[in-house]
């Protein structure tokens, strides 16, 4: 029998700024093209007029979960002044999941912000939890009736691309460096490793996270949490104490500020390893992913554990994927990353579902080339053609993961 329990949640997960297009009231829309290297997004994939083909394609699938996302910048376009037409928007969109028999999961905050609150100061000023709390009393009038709420995707790297910012202003970024691509040591990008994020930094977005908490369960009956960046840190020999450091600024301080959430959304791609210095790029090697990570399905496993270990709380797996222009590759990893959870599961971990990072090919934070996707997207037609990960995935969803027993239909050889 399948580890998983009956209900689970199989799906894929997307985010506004990357799929919707034209995103131009938000700070990331201000800051595209500022810097060397850095593409725009533009129209993106067409997904605020195309969502209800995205959500078809997902369900006739055999997926019955979708994680998108809700824009702050569009529903609070000024301060304190609300758009009713973008909240009925977003309210068609979640009806438009029930409608199609998919249970939602809503994203209140995902990298992007009003462009007015960054030039308030953003997340560092101290109204920032105020400000994030106001909007989502706004946001709570058209989430009665949704099964999950995410409040901040990722805050561990919200809060490093404070840093970034930092270190922007200070002159010293000769490029940009996306928040989503790591080390990139035999990749097409030449980056320095991502900084660690300050517990300083992060304790605005906890601050936030709190708030916006305490206004959902008032004002719904979700399920409420946020998700953060898994890294599955091992340590190098020597690299022990480091470690711990390193784990408690990057991931635990925030693992421990949602021990009285409902759930914790697990986000793993790779491992990451410390040694006494701190983190180790990823060395070159032929199995290592477009944005130069290594291949590491068992990460996710490793994820869990230790997210459930630290929270004690039920694990929502709000993304996990690889960056690769082989969709043969795509199967045998997520293969690999499902097996690993299956295990993790019949250890013990309460996981409640599973959501593939990502449903689209799309905007990966100031560039195109990056391949998560499970579908193909035109940019030009925003023509969709799922590709065949995505039609393995439905029939592992609709099996409730029983169809892992038998082979991918990709071999080691396509590492």
């Amino acid at each position: 029998m399948t580890a998983f329990k009956p209900g689970f949640l199989w799906g894929a997960s997307t985010s506004p700024h990357q799929t919707e297009g034209n995103n131009v009231n938000s700070d990331w829309w201000g800051r595209e093209g500022l810097y060397p290297g850095m593409e725009l997004s533009g129209d993106a994939n067409d997904s605020y007029h195309r969502y209800r083909e995205d959500m078809t394609l997902l369900v006739e699938a055999g997926l019955n979960s979708y994680r998108f996302g809700i824009e702050w910048a569009r529903i609070e376009p000024r301060p304190g002044v609300f758009s009713s037409a973008l909240l009925k928007h977003y309210r068609a969109m979640i009806d438009t999941a029930l409608e199609l028999g998919i249970k939602p999961v809503i994203t209140l905050h995902h990298f992007s912000s009003p462009r007015w609150f960054a030039d308030e100061g953003g997340w560092s000023t101290p109204n920032a939890a105020e400000r994030f709390a106001r909007y989502v009393k706004a946001a709570s009038s058209i989430l009665g009736d949704v099964g999950h709420v995410v409040t901040i995707n990722e805050p561990n790297m919200l809060a490093m691309m404070l840093n970034l910012e930092a270190a922007a202003l200070r002159g010293e970024l000769d490029e940009w460096q996306s928040p989503t691509i790591e080390n990139q040591a035999d990749s097409g990008y030449k980056q320095p490793p991502l900084p660690v994020p300050t517990p300083a930094d992060g304790q605005h977005v906890i601050d936030a996270h709190h708030a916006a908490r305490e206004v959902l369960h008032e004002n719904t009956d979700a399920l409420i949490g946020w998700s953060v960046a898994n890294q599955a840190f091992t340590a190098a020999p020597g690299g022990e104490e480091r470690l711990r450091e390193v784990r408690w600024n990057f991931e635990d301080l925030y693992l421990e500020a949602a021990r009285d959430d409902d759930f914790i959304g697990v986000q793993s791609y790779t491992t990451q390893q410390v040694d006494a210095n701190g983190l180790v790029p990823h060395p070159p090697h032929p199995d290592n992913t477009m944005i130069g990570t290594a291949y590491r399905p068992d990460a996710l496993a490793m994820a869990v554990h230790h997210a459930a270990n630290v929270t004690k709380v039920p694990v929502l797996v709000t993304e996990n994927g690889i960056a690769t222009p082989d969709d043969e590759r795509r199967i045998a990893y997520t293969h690999e990353a499902l097996l690993a959870l299956s295990g993790a599961v019949e250890d013990g971990v309460d996981v409640r579902g599973y959501l593939h990072w990502s449903l689209l090919d799309n905007y990966e934070w100031g560039h195109w080339e990056p391949k998560f996707g499970l579908v193909e997207v035109d940019r030009d037609t925003f023509e969709r053609r799922p590709k065949k990960s995505l039609h393995w995935l439905g029939n592992i969803a609709r099996s409730n993961g029983d169809e892992l027993k038998r082979p991918a239909n990709a071999g080691n050889t396509h590492r």
